[in-house]
């Protein structure tokens, strides 16, 4: 046995079953090892951010590590932004970056790089494998790693010696620390300031998507607080049957409206509500002035039990009808085609547990508004803005969950950063239906030029604009061996969508309105 295959055993025998793989010549006998180990699913894809969004859609969805495999530093590099938007997700990846043998690192060659230094930059953990005979322990360790606090980013820095050396045998990843948990004084501080005047309880994590939603809601009824969340969150249950809450948007004023009457804020498993950027003449926090903020549990605790301690605190509130949202289709759009007709179709055509990325950004948010009363499904968004993660995650959620639908919503803009991930679809043959939002502007970009108070003028156009010449993306998909149809009218789209909601499969729907 080499190091490789002590690897790949190790990994295995801790729970790590599929890697999303851009490989190079430093991991070839990695690469080997996985040939060897036919029950271990290697999924390729075509630009190393695609390996890391795919990573995180399949940990939100699965709650199960994935690895990645990714060449030397500039190969992490590729990978970097989607791993920025899994460490916000407080998602559990292993990547194994491959490095030159120890003894060629002497010489300054072209691929050499600061793997080090690039890991961690993004990365939770860190670790070079010095010996052959410690790669098992290693991978363990960084399983280990990957599973810690809730999810993080760990990544293990494989020499190409270490892989084709001699090892002893594999190893089995530990279980993580348990999660901590705030005092019972915390508690009982949180109780108190539940029950005053302007109160919010602000959750995030499971809260969002389990029935532990159902426990903070119980509470909000026992002490008579707004229960609300946060607008990034990296999955959540909506739709009928879903826990009601009041959740944060986008943009700054509106959260500073939503959150005027608060005057008390308990944090459980959600951050500080921060705005995206700073803007001229407008706060960083959304809070109001003076709001009190208690943080009793951040995301890398035990939110499940601070709600339930916190329950059991308050006392009672049992659930009515009111605290679940209610199924109201719209109507089919016919005529022509708008943002809000978009939405509606989806709203009414999509079933019953689909997962939907949403990184359409600003076309988004009709879709949502829509959506808000259909049947019950999930919700990824962009966890740390860093575009191109809507359809690698949608890639990793497909593969998590091959018996659910998944509808992956993208800005043109956005989704040329990783198109390559609909070649990823179509080898895997993964039910996914991507609806590209073809305005053909970076149109945030505008909004954005507009919010600082700067105007726009034809070096603007130029640099936000995608036109002479447009992208065509039905030929694009089909490029990639995906279906791909063009619509303009709300007809079109309604037959196109509804086909793909029976249809298995990849298919891609370009909107133009």
């Amino acid at each position: 046995m080499n190091g490789a295959e002590s690897l790949v055993a190790t990994l295995m025998a801790s729970g790590v079953d599929t890697v999303f793989a851009n490989p190079g010549t430093s991991e070839m006998h990695f690469v080997a090892a996985l040939d060897r180990a036919p029950e271990m699913r290697c999924i390729l894809c075509l630009f190393e951010g695609g390996t890391s969004g795919a990573a995180d859609g399949y940990y939100r969805m699965s709650g199960k590590v994935a690895a990645t495999l990714l060449h030397l530093a500039p190969g992490f590099g590729n990978a970097f932004a989607n791993l920025h938007n899994a460490r916000k997700a407080r998602s559990g990846v292993v990547n194994i970056m491959g490095e030159h043998a120890s003894y060629h690192l002497a010489h300054e060659s072209p691929l050499k790089g600061d793997t080090v230094g690039i890991s961690q930059a993004v990365s939770h953990w860190t670790r070079v494998s010095a010996d052959a005979v410690d790669v098992a322990g290693d991978g363990a360790a960084a399983v280990t790693a990957a599973r810690a606090k809730g999810g993080q980013v760990a990544t293990l820095i494989l020499p190409a010696n270490t892989a084709w050396e001699a090892a002893e045998g594999s190893a089995v990843a530990a279980a993580p620390p348990a999660l901590r948990r705030p005092s019972g004084a915390q508690i009982a501080a949180a109780a108190r300031a539940l029950r005053l005047p302007g109160a919010a309880l602000m959750v995030d994590g499971v809260a969002l998507y389990t029935d532990v939603g159902q426990v903070a809601a119980r509470i909000a009824r026992a002490t008579g607080c707004r229960l609300m969340g946060p607008f990034f969150a990296p999955r959540v249950r909506r739709g009928a049957g879903a826990v009601r809450m009041q959740r944060l948007v986008y943009e700054v004023d509106a959260n500073l409206a939503i959150m005027a009457d608060v005057t008390t804020l308990v944090l459980c498993g959600a951050g500080r509500p921060t705005a995206f950027f700073a803007y001229p003449g407008k706060p960083s926090l959304n809070e109001a002035p003076g709001t009190a903020v208690l943080e009793l549990c951040g995301g890398d605790m035990d939110i499940t039990w601070t709600l339930e301690a916190l329950l059991s605190e308050v006392g009672g509130g049992a659930l009515t009808a009111a605290d679940f949202v209610d199924l109201d289709l719209p109507v089919l759009p016919t005529g022509g085609l708008t943002l809000d007709k978009v939405g509606a179709a989806i709203a009414h055509l999509m079933p019953e547990g689909a997962v939907v990325v949403n990184e359409a950004v600003t076309s988004g948010a009709p879709i949502a508004m829509a959506t808000a009363t259909a049947r019950g499904h999930e919700w990824l968004v962009t966890m740390g803005g860093a575009i191109g993660a809507g359809l690698p995650t949608a890639v990793g959620a497909a593969v998590a969950c091959p018996e659910r639908k998944v509808i992956c919503l993208s800005g043109d803009g956005s989704a040329m950063y990783t198109l390559q991930s609909l070649w990823t679809m179509a080898r895997e043959g993964l039910d996914v239906t991507v609806v590209i939002f073809a305005n053909h502007v970076y149109k945030i970009l505008h909004g954005e030029l507009a919010a600082v108070g700067a105007t726009a003028g034809r070096n603007v156009a130029r640099m936000f604009d995608m036109v002479e010449p447009r992208l065509d993306w039905v030929a694009l998909a089909q490029g990639h061996g995906v279906a791909g149809v063009r619509c303009v009218t709300a007809d079109a789209f309604v037959a196109a969508f509804g086909r793909a909601m029976v249809t298995p499969g990849p298919h891609l729907i370009a909107v133009e309105c």
